[in-house]
């Protein structure tokens, strides 16, 4: 497995001047096929998580079909062979950090017209995809 991308992605909204719908998001793109693995045959080998960072505008679940429509296009990723991920890290609060809500992994399958994804669905993962998905992350840092 190759990591193909690991920054800060921005997405244009739309209205023009307005730039609606706009923001930005932490993206990692990994590409199964290239690595020690490349002999392994994969249904969807183009893994794309999409993390909320702070200071965006909108969250990555508001606009996933926006984004993910923008992946694609930006990154010549055939949408047939991605797996659209959205990553949400745990989070302590509390006065002493007595509370946590537990990280979480959902999947996203979109309806694609054309070159565009509409109508999400989501679904959280679970093992055994859901400990690869921890190991890339944690391999990457």
């Amino acid at each position: 497995m190759v990591l193909v991308f690991d920054d800060i992605f921005s997405w244009e909204g739309w209205g023009g001047k307005l730039r609606l719908c706009s923001g930005k998001c932490r993206l990692r793109i990994f590409d199964l096929k290239q690595g020690e693995h490349k002999g392994i045959k994969h249904l969807r080998p183009i893994v794309v998580i999409v993390t909320d960072v702070p200071d965006s505008p909108l969250s990555v679940r508001s606009c996933s079909g926006h984004i993910a429509t923008t992946v694609t296009k930006t990154f010549n990723i055939d949408p047939s062979r991605m797996f659209f991920v959205e990553y949400y890290p745990a989070v302590i609060y509390g006065e002493k950090g007595e509370n946590t809500i537990p990280e979480r992994f959902d999947a996203v399958e979109f309806s694609w017209y054309g070159d565009k994804a509409l109508k999400p669905k989501w679904r959280t993962l679970k093992p055994p995809i859901l400990t690869i998905l921890r190991k890339l992350l944690e391999e990457q840092g």
